[in-house]
């Protein structure tokens, strides 16, 4: 059985950012998952009230919320592991839980960040550890760890990668993989052996097709038997749908019966 939740950062993007959860209800999903709606670490009060009052007025489920990241058009993918930015970060966890309180929320992506010009990476890979020990003791639920495609810079290409940062924060229990199965194919890994050997950390799943990280069908990849072979693992958590499609049609895939809660 599947739990669908709907990534309206990358998907709706025809609509502000404040109509979307409502969208995604019309569509008949009731559960969302955001990236960092503002472009700031840490947005004034009245956005906050107002992306609150916007999911909670649609009637839909916030199931996942990253960290902020900051600049994600221009290149960057997070702030964990950047020296100079750890400020932001601290400061943007406090709302980060906040928002996981209002809404119920219980999944947070921190993107571990690009590696950076001069910087060793071990003095970053240690400040990534104390950052995410920090993000997991502020928020109240599970700190994901995503390996990503498309940013030279970022270090954690395969789930091998994350797995080995979950290792060492291995005195922090409230960690766990984000598996992409679109990141983790574009970039080589065998998803079907990441299930085999890592199902027991994954904590999070997001799909898209490839290529062209389209809606499911309109690539090559089995997402259909790897989300099968994850659930015979005893893996119930929501699969977030993180694909790229303009305009109508975007889940003709997915018959609406089966959008709003459970199927098969």
């Amino acid at each position: 059985m599947t739990k669908w939740t709907v990534n309206c950062s990358i998907l709706y993007t025809g609509l502000p950012v404040l109509e979307r959860p409502a969208a995604a209800a019309a569509d008949g999903f009731t559960a969302v998952e955001f990236w960092w709606p503002w472009p700031v670490a840490v947005p004034a009060d009245r956005d906050v009230d107002a992306f609150v009052r916007a999911v909670e007025e649609a009637g839909v489920r916030l199931t996942g919320l990253n960290f902020f990241a900051g600049d994600m058009p221009g290149g960057d993918r997070g702030l964990v592991s950047w020296p100079g930015r750890s400020g932001e970060l601290l400061d943007n966890i406090p709302v980060v839980a906040a928002i996981g309180e209002r809404l119920g929320c219980r999944a947070f992506n921190a993107l571990y960040g690009n590696r950076i010009e001069g910087v060793a990476a071990e003095e970053q890979d240690d400040l990534a550890a104390e950052m995410l020990a920090a993000c997991a003791h502020g928020v109240p639920g599970t700190v994901l760890i995503e390996p990503v495609s498309g940013a030279p810079r970022y270090p954690l290409l395969t789930a091998a990668d994350a797995v080995a940062v979950l290792d060492r924060l291995g005195h922090v229990p409230n960690v766990g993989l984000l598996a992409d199965f679109y990141h983790l194919a574009v970039n080589g890994d065998d998803v079907a052996a990441v299930i085999e050997r890592h199902a027991s950390r994954v904590a999070h799943v997001q799909i898209a097709d490839s290529p062209g990280r389209g809606a499911p069908g309109t690539g090559e990849l089995p997402l259909r038997q790897w989300i099968d072979d994850l659930h015979a693992t005893g893996y119930d958590g929501y699969i977030g749908l993180e694909y790229r499609s303009e305009g109508p049609g975007a889940f003709d895939w997915l018959p609406r019966a089966g959008r709003g809660g459970m199927s098969t």
